[in-house]
């Protein structure tokens, strides 16, 4: 079975990190989904609760609001997950 077989379907998100502000964290992400897209996945992005966005980024090592946004972009993933199988 091939990759793109083996990623059909299945749930994905995209996170990134850069060593600058404007580092170009947006555009990281969204060449991480347009990835993801290609093998036919389905991405998840963050809820409105963390940032809203494409994923969850952050400049340098992630601080505690960061690894609270990728918890909750975690839980959402996990959520559809479980919907989709349920």
């Amino acid at each position: 079975m091939g990759v793109r077989k083996k990623m059909e379907n299945k749930v994905g998100a995209a996170f990134t990190t850069s060593g600058d502000p404007t580092g170009g964290k947006e555009t990281s992400m969204m060449s991480i989904i347009q990835a993801l897209l290609i093998y036919w996945m389905i991405i998840v992005g963050d809820p409105l609760s963390a940032t809203g966005h494409y994923g969850t980024a952050c400049v340098g090592a992630p601080d505690d609001g960061t690894k609270e946004n990728g918890q909750k972009l975690g839980r959402r993933v996990a959520e559809l997950v479980r919907r989709l199988n349920g």
